[in-house]
């Protein structure tokens, strides 16, 4: 299945094309690369009005702001629900990945009116988080990088959800489900979405290709008896929404349930084209 997510008052994919994305995020455009977009630009005029531009520089890269624009160091919008804290970054992300937005949403279907202790790992800026908490769970948020989790907190306090029941986590998430096994915590909703590569605040490595069996047999170790929905998040790491769904197969194989698998992609506006953000799995308890 391929879930598409339109156009937002404060979001709009405003082109697409030439390895690069134009977005606007309220009202500031944004240009930055994206390898998925190998086709031709549709609208070049557009990217001669953008704000700012991504250039690539060694592992990293730096941002120029467009011929008499101003822009701010940071700057909020409103974007599924919630109010979200848009700040570049030297490594092109700027603090949301508005595809995600679908998985929010399900997770507010599947999660609403149940008592579910929720885990969200990798779990950056906090959509997801904030999504589980506003449906009434108990959340755990866990992300290897301090200033991730510390912009997470702020995107909840904006959105109004500083009083909400999460655990913001600093750690490496293979270190932490291990202790988690020990300590006999369970959870009935776990949320994955990791990166191909990256390190934990101790320096620990994180490689898809060596640790992801070992993540998702400790996931399903800290599974409760009763488990309500998994999502499996995947974007630059080589593998198939197939390969995705049947890990999820293997999984929660005791349990029942449904599992869906795809793509996520955002419309272009003016244009049929779409942009692919990513493959997902998720699974949700039939009962």
């Amino acid at each position: 299945m391929i879930i598409i997510n339109e156009k937002q008052k404060d979001y709009e994919l405003v082109d697409s094309g030439g390895g690069e994305k134009l977005e606007r995020f309220g009202d500031i455009v944004i240009s930055r690369p994206d390898p998925e977009a190998i086709w031709n630009k549709t609208n070049e005029y557009a990217w001669d009005d953008a704000h700012l531009y991504y250039t690539r520089r060694g592992n990293s890269g730096e941002w120029q702001i467009g011929r008499g624009k101003t822009v701010p160091k940071s700057w909020n919008i409103e974007y599924g629900d919630f109010t979200f804290i848009i700040k570049p970054t030297s490594f092109k992300h700027i603090g949301i990945f508005p595809e995600q937005k679908a998985q929010w949403e399900w997770l507010d279907k599947v999660l609403t009116g149940r008592s579910a202790k929720v885990l969200n790992l990798f779990a950056y800026t906090g959509g997801a988080t904030l999504a589980s908490a506003r449906a009434g769970a108990e959340v755990v948020h866990v992300d290897a990088s301090k200033s991730a989790v510390s912009w997470a907190r702020e995107n909840a306090e904006v959105s109004g959800l500083t009083d909400a029941p999460v655990r913001w986590i600093v750690d490496d998430c293979i270190a932490f489900l291990r202790r988690e096994i020990k300590r006999g915590n369970r959870y009935d909703c776990i949320i994955m979405d990791p990166p191909a590569f990256g390190h934990g605040p101790k320096d620990e490595l994180w490689k898809i290709e060596e640790h992801f069996a070992e993540l998702i047999d400790l996931c399903q170790q800290v599974l409760s008896d009763k488990p309500i929905a998994i999502i499996l998040n995947g974007y630059t790491a080589g593998y198939s929404a197939i390969a995705y769904a049947n890990i999820l197969k293997d999984m929660m194989a005791n349990y029942g349930g449904e599992i869906e698998s795809g793509e996520l992609a955002i419309a272009e506006s003016g244009s049929d084209k779409l942009l692919p953000c990513g493959i997902f799995a998720r699974w949700e308890t039939s009962s």
